[in-house]
């Protein structure tokens, strides 16, 4: 073992340390697969080069709609913009009387104030479902449904069961 201070196999070790740096870090060929097509995309690409295709500023709304799209994000957004602007689609005087409560499996829901309404919007159910469908067509609203008001049933509704039910244990 040579002495460091008069610098015998020190001068090789800081080669060495030198070409391993170059190894790992500098040469092409030891550089993954992924990494050497990185690197050739981007020369092709030109998304390194300053000035190059596609590194012109770009306005929100062209971002936004392009990160919507990218998402899957652009039916839940026409559904919650077709709930905020039920108004619109409707009317003032009918949207006083029944309120959108969700859509669900393309069907939406409608709460009305009293049955009476209910059946008057049902009458021109096509009329509205036709804007609807010309307005938001990424919605995917496939049918509308009129609900009269909050009652509780014991004979109908989606979980309804034949018998008498919960009444039996009345008494």
């Amino acid at each position: 073992m040579a002495d460091p201070r008069t610098g015998g196999e020190r001068e090789q070790e800081h080669i060495e340390v030198y070409q391993r740096f170059r190894r790992v870090f500098g040469d092409g060929s030891v550089r993954s697969m992924d990494a050497r097509r990185r690197s050739a995309r981007r020369s092709e690409d030109g998304a390194s080069v300053p000035f190059g295709k596609g590194r012109d500023p770009r306005g929100i709304a062209e971002v936004m709609d392009a990160m919507t799209t990218t998402l899957g994000w652009t039916s839940p957004l026409a559904r919650s913009e077709l709930l905020s602007s039920w108004s619109a689609i409707v009317g003032e005087d009918l949207a006083v009387h029944a309120e959108p409560i969700g859509i669900e499996e393309g069907v939406m829901s409608v709460r009305c104030d009293s049955t009476a309404w209910a059946t008057q919007l049902r009458l021109i159910r096509g009329d509205i479902l036709s804007r609807i469908e010309r307005e938001f067509p990424e919605a995917g609203v496939e049918s509308v449904k009129f609900l009269g008001p909050d009652a509780p049933s014991w004979k109908r509704g989606p979980r309804s069961i034949q018998g008498r039910g919960p009444r039996d244990t009345y008494g």
